[in-house]
């Protein structure tokens, strides 16, 4: 253990998520009535779809697994992708403590209808529908995506580019048609996302980047 801590110093930062953990459990503990609720006409018009319950979970590994092979693989886009996805989180909660939050539109579920239903259900008892602006879901996601298309490594290979993507999109998606966030939240994560982008990686790394990088981002 000595020796492994030695050889990857670099775990250090990764005690940010007790940090994080210790502040978002409190948030979710004490705001629990008089926050503002966040919801617009068109969240009205989104379906509740079980199904996405899949992406919405995938985040988890999708997350841990790009940190951790940044970890062992290369300590610079390793930390690069750690300053990007503490900050953001960071900033959120600083939103939602003083500007308390939530949405108001879950749906009544029937349990018994299928498995997701049940996954779902177990997520609604675990998560507050509070502290949802902007999304973290979404912003780790960007992040997570973005680091994985820079890799110097990972962007050899298109096929990961692409499925890197597309569960990106699929987590996006999974916040509304689970009716967990507001599309406001959304686009809050989003925003977020895009300013912190330049900040972490600068606009000129950002360029040279994108001559070398396959055409995943668009």
């Amino acid at each position: 253990m000595k020796e492994f801590f030695h050889k990857y110093k670099h775990v250090w930062i990764l005690s940010y998520g007790l940090v994080y953990l210790t502040w978002f459990f409190h948030l979710e503990r004490t705001v629990t009535k008089g926050y503002h609720v966040i919801h617009v006409r068109l969240d009205d018009y989104i379906p509740f779809e079980e199904i996405f319950i899949v992406p919405y979970l995938l985040w988890f590994a999708y997350v841990t697994a790009a940190v951790l092979y940044l970890f062992f693989t290369n300590k610079e886009e390793y930390y690069r992708l750690c300053i990007y996805l503490f900050s953001g989180m960071t900033i959120s909660l600083i939103i939602c403590t003083f500007y308390h939050n939530g949405t108001d539109f879950r749906p009544v579920l029937d349990a018994d209808k299928n498995i997701f239903t049940q996954l779902v259900r177990r997520l609604y008892i675990a998560d507050t529908p509070t502290n949802v602006f902007p999304s973290i879901h979404v912003y780790n996601s960007i992040c997570t995506h973005v680091a994985i298309s820079r890799s110097e490594h990972l962007r050899r290979y298109p096929a990961i580019q692409w499925s890197s993507f597309t569960l990106m999109v699929l987590i996006c998606m999974a916040t509304v048609f689970l009716k967990q966030h507001s599309v406001i939240d959304v686009l809050g994560g989003c925003i977020m996302a895009y300013i912190l982008y330049y900040v972490v990686y600068g606009y000129g790394y950002g360029l040279e980047r994108k001559k070398a990088s396959p055409k995943i981002l668009g």
